[in-house]
C-alpha cells in the first residue's frame, strides 16, 4: 500500500501506451522501451509527428491564454495525459492565480505522475475517471470540489478524441460534457487527421497499443463543435491556430485540427 492507503500502480511494460508515446515524442522521461519502440516507428512512416506533437503542445498554451484572457477561471482537462511542463494550470495560474483546474485521465500511471506534482487540497486536481463515461466525469466529487458548473468552464479535450472509436460514440461523449457547461464556457480541442497524407501506417502502429488511433477529417471533426460557436479562425491545423511567432518549416504537413469555441446562451 501506498502512504495514502492506495494500491500502489502496477506499470504494464508489455504494450505501449498513447500517453507514454506523446511523453517520448515530446522530449519526455516518462517512458519505456517498449513506447520508445513505437514513436521510433510512427516517425519512421509520419515523419512530420515530431513538430506535429510539439505544435499541438503549443496550441494548448495559447488556447489556454486565450480562455483565461476571455475571463474563464476553472479549467476541466479531461485526457490530460502525463505531466509536461508548462503544465495547464501553472500556465493558467501565472495569468490569474485564482484559477481552478481539475485534471482527468483514465490512466493510473498518469495520476500517480500528478500526484506528486499537485497539492490535492488546493485549486487543482487530478482525477481517475474515464471520457467514454462523460457522465461519470461530470459527476465525480472531485470534479465537483473544484469546477463548479454554474459558472463558465473551458473544457479541454487536447489530443483525446482520436483515441475514442466510433462505436463508442465520440459525438455523444462531447454532447454529454456540453450540457453540463452554462453559457459562457469553452471547448478547446485538437484531434489527429490524415487530411494531409496517407496514415494507415501510423494507425497501424497503435494496434497494439492499449488504444487505437482514430484519424478523421476536418468535417467530422468540426462536429464535435456543435451547441458552441468556433471563434477564429475556427478549425484550423494547430501551428495556425493564432501562433504568436512564425510557424516553423514543414508545418503545413501537421496532422492536427484544432479549434476554441464559446457556447452561447
Amino acid at each position: 500500500m501506498t502512504q495514502d492507503g492506495s494500491r500502489p500502480v502496477e506499470i504494464d511494460t508489455s504494450k505501449p501506451h498513447p500517453a507514454r508515446i506523446y511523453d517520448y515524442l515530446l522530449g519526455g522521461k516518462d517512458n519505456y522501451e517498449v513506447d520508445r519502440k513505437a514513436g521510433d516507428q510512427l516517425a519512421a512512416v509520419a515523419p512530420e509527428v515530431w513538430i506535429s506533437v510539439r505544435a499541438n503542445r503549443g496550441f494548448l498554451q495559447r488556447a489556454v491564454r486565450h480562455v483565461i484572457d476571455s475571463g474563464v477561471r476553472q479549467i476541466l482537462d479531461v485526457g490530460t495525459g502525463l505531466p509536461t511542463s508548462p503544465n495547464v494550470h501553472e500556465i493558467a495560474q501565472e495569468a490569474a492565480p485564482d484559477v481552478r483546474v481539475a485534471y482527468v485521465d483514465n490512466d493510473p500511471i498518469v495520476k500517480a505522475h500528478a500526484d506528486a506534482l499537485l497539492n490535492r487540497a488546493g485549486t487543482t486536481s487530478i482525477v481517475l475517471a474515464d471520457l467514454r463515461d462523460p457522465q461519470s466525469v461530470v459527476d465525480h466529487p472531485e470534479v465537483r470540489r473544484i469546477i463548479d458548473f454554474d459558472q463558465p468552464v473551458a473544457l479541454f479535450l487536447v489530443a483525446i478524441l482520436h483515441f475514442i472509436r466510433d462505436a463508442e460514440e465520440p459525438e455523444r461523449i462531447v454532447a454529454t460534457l456540453r450540457d453540463a457547461l452554462p453559457a459562457g464556457s469553452f471547448l478547446v480541442l485538437s484531434h489527429a487527421t490524415d487530411d494531409f497524407a496517407e496514415r494507415s501506417e501510423a494507425q497501424a502502429v497503435y494496434n497494439n497499443a492499449t488504444a487505437t488511433m482514430n484519424l478523421r477529417p476536418r468535417a467530422r471533426i468540426e462536429q464535435f463543435f456543435e451547441g458552441f460557436e468556433l471563434v477564429e479562425p475556427g478549425v484550423v491545423q494547430v501551428p495556425f491556430w493564432r501562433p504568436d511567432a512564425t510557424p516553423q518549416e514543414g508545418s503545413e504537413e501537421i496532422g492536427f485540427y484544432g479549434g476554441v469555441a464559446v457556447k452561447k446562451g
